[in-house]
């Protein structure tokens, strides 16, 4: 038993680096197993081909445009560092401006330079992190045809080697997949329902390259808490520092009173049509899951504590209650 344990934390420690690569795999075969089904019982398909065209439409639906927002993001991130100088030079005269109109001391000179160095250090681990990302996705498909041609045998084996009751294996089996469904899909949808109700805004306000700032918005929108907060409230920095003070007022008014109330609505309401999963649990799933899992823990945080809770509902049943069972006949006897 100890070789079988030091073998096997070997192992876990050396494919840890691939772990997001597996959680990708296995977020898109949940998503296509059924299609998967569909295509070889109804269409007579064969596994490989199958595997492949949903690997084909999941590269060109999800992938294509994650591209196209990283090339986006490449340009800006690239004319920023081409007129940072220009941004800082705007960032104070507009914070002189209010130390002097309201006789505060908001930044000291020595803490904007730091500012402005640790952003000359994380650009540089971005660009990096978007290569590693790459590798990254080449393991997931590589995970994902293995997965999608060999799932049925995958499934049996998991159910015959879980020692749990098949009833609590099918149950976990039930859970993961509502999980990993409302996750994958939920959350980016409440993130996409909420852009367009702020590209609206941008649009009313006057905000330049809306669609740009849409995009932002809904990538931010997924993190929890602050939310779309991290793009509304930068834009409105702009547009004060620029001397727009009225459209900087707009902005935060459109942002907190019409953005931020929408998240709430949409957030409440669609997640629960996916899944019945307490708000709690999404928001300390998803801060959990980022540090652990990265982007990917937007989806398997949340699994992860509803999974916890879940063991723990399924221990009890299956150890406890026998425990007090057993108890009474013991005493009869």
């Amino acid at each position: 038993m100890a070789c079988i344990a030091f073998i096997g934390v070997i192992l876990a420690s050396k494919f840890a680096s691939f772990l997001s690569a597996f959680l990708g795999a296995l977020t898109l075969y949940i998503i296509m197993r059924k299609m998967m089904t569909w295509l070889m019982t109804k269409l007579k398909w064969k596994r490989n081909l199958a595997a492949a065209v949903l690997m084909l439409i999941s590269f060109v639906v999800i992938l294509i445009p994650i591209g196209a927002l990283a090339l986006m993001l490449t340009s800006k991130i690239s004319f920023a560092i081409d007129h940072s100088n220009e941004i800082i030079a705007s960032l104070q005269t507009f914070i002189q401006n209010i130390e002097r109109d309201h006789n505060i001391d908001l930044i000291s000179q020595e803490n904007l330079l730091k500012i402005t160095g640790y952003i000359t250090q994380t650009i540089p681990k971005l660009i990096n992190a978007t290569f590693g990302t790459l590798g990254t996705v080449f393991f997931m498909y590589f995970i994902l045809y293995f997965m999608l041609v060999s799932g049925d045998e995958m499934e049996t084996d998991l159910y015959e080697h879980i020692p749990l009751k098949d009833e609590n294996v099918r149950l976990i089996g039930r859970e993961l997949e509502t999980m990993v469904i409302s996750n994958a899909v939920g959350i980016p949808l409440i993130a996409i329902l909420q852009g367009l109700v702020a590209v609206i805004g941008y649009y009313i306000i006057g905000v330049k390259e809306p669609w740009f700032w849409f995009v932002i918005t809904c990538i931010v929108a997924m993190l929890p808490i602050v939310g779309a907060a991290i793009a509304y409230v930068p834009l409105a920095i702009i547009f004060f520092a620029n001397g727009n003070t009225w459209q900087g007022i707009f902005m935060l008014v459109y942002g907190f009173g019409v953005i931020g109330v929408v998240d709430n609505v949409f957030r409440f309401t669609l997640a629960k049509r996916f899944a019945n999963v307490h708000p709690l649990i999404t928001v300390f799933g998803v801060i959990i899951g980022l540090q652990l899992f990265g982007f990917l823990g937007l989806i398997f945080g949340p699994i992860l504590i509803s999974m916890f809770i879940l063991l723990l509902k399924i221990y009890s049943n299956e150890f406890i209650v026998k425990q007090r069972e057993a108890g009474p006949k013991k005493k009869a006897a």
